[in-house]
């Protein structure tokens, strides 16, 4: 059977499967239907292996609050009895959430009785509310996008709306990307993180620790790649992607051999002059943004120490200069912690969306 991407196949099966049985039962229905939030297929990365969990012919219908309450029973029924049991040749039941492995459900093929399907009938604040834990009747403040995961906000504005009749675009649209001086804050964020480490690959070399060396150089290569996705104005996907979404990236053309080759070098001198490649590169890129000053795009030596370093030109002061938003110029007055993702890549961290409101008090500029 031909491998169909997922948004596709969900696209599809709206179309020609769900949206009839809503034209049948509830013709004069107000509704969004689309695929976002988690899934490798809402992201459009997904292959054939991506079918062995929580994959397949599955959407989201986004009601109103009120025919939520009142209808959302009988579509789900009326959805068990009516919809085919196969799908361009997929399976429309999935087996029971398994809980030893995450809730995860997977296609299973039957031919009669009522099908347990994966179309999801909730409200667009259920959704928001468990996916971030956000009230969409709240602004989003700087501590909300502080703490709110780039890889979540990825599969948001990434998924796809097949219907939108009670506008879930323009609320997804309120997640398209950051405000320009948080954007500001989290550029200086990720050049303070090279900064912090540029200069110790090289040194742990000198003193023969080639293991500890790569390591650190392997670090600074995602942070380079990190501060490319924000100076592209794109959100980063979690690590199972990243060089993926990384390789369509305009900046990838020029830097993606380099980085490779620091990944390859066997010695902290090889890795040293890639690095000093990649960073003029990046600080290239950044000097495009003008969002301050024209930066040095050389790098120079540390302190007359043998190694090549970029962030020691302050970029990031420079970008902390620039921001006006009195919220933000507090937060930029501190240590530039930056978001939740240039902190811990934990997933535990990043996928509780119950540990957020812990996690602002961390942005919490009134006790500054």
């Amino acid at each position: 059977m031909r491998f169909i991407p997922g948004l596709e196949l969900s696209r599809r099966f709206y179309w020609e499967a769900v949206r009839p049985v809503l034209e049948r039962s509830f013709p004069r229905l107000a509704h969004t239907a689309a695929l976002i939030g988690p899934g490798s297929e809402t992201l459009g990365f997904d292959d054939e292996m991506s079918t062995d969990h929580s994959w397949g012919p599955r959407l989201q219908l986004f009601l109103r609050p009120q025919d939520c309450a009142a209808l959302g029973a009988g579509i789900d029924e009326a959805l068990r009895l009516e919809l085919p049991h196969r799908f361009l040749g997929y399976p429309t039941n999935f087996n029971d959430p398994d809980p030893a492995d995450n809730g995860t459900q997977l296609m299973q093929a039957t031919e009669s009785g009522p099908v347990n399907h994966l179309v999801e009938t909730l409200t667009t604040g259920a959704f928001f509310r468990s996916y971030l834990n956000f009230d969409l009747d709240r602004s989003i403040g700087a501590a909300d996008w502080l703490t709110f995961p780039q890889q979540k906000l990825r599969t948001i504005v990434a998924g796809e709306i097949f219907h939108d009749g009670i506008g879930l675009d323009a609320v997804r649209a309120r997640f398209a990307w950051y405000p320009p001086d948080l954007w500001r804050y989290l550029l200086a964020a990720g050049w303070a993180r090279i900064g912090q480490e540029e200069h110790l690959m090289g040194r742990a070399g000198l003193v023969g620790d080639e293991l500890g060396s790569a390591l650190i150089a392997s670090r600074l290569v995602r942070d380079l790649m990190r501060l490319c996705f924000l100076m592209e104005r794109q959100y980063a996907p979690y690590a199972k992607w990243l060089g993926t979404a990384f390789a369509r990236l305009a900046c990838a053309q020029p830097l993606t051999e380099i980085l490779l080759a620091v990944q390859r070098a066997d010695a902290w001198q090889e890795r040293d002059l890639r690095l000093g490649e990649a960073y003029q590169v990046v600080a290239a890129h950044h000097n495009r943004l003008a969002l301050t000053e024209p930066m040095p795009e050389n790098t120079k030596c540390f302190f007359g120490r043998p190694f090549r370093v970029i962030a020691l030109h302050g970029f990031a002061d420079a970008l902390l200069r620039t921001i006006r938003d009195p919220e933000v110029a507090l937060l930029a007055q501190r240590r530039p912690i930056g978001n939740i993702d240039q902190f811990s890549d934990s997933t535990d961290l990043l996928e509780a969306a119950e540990l957020r409101p812990a996690l602002r008090a961390l942005y919490d500029v009134a006790s500054a």
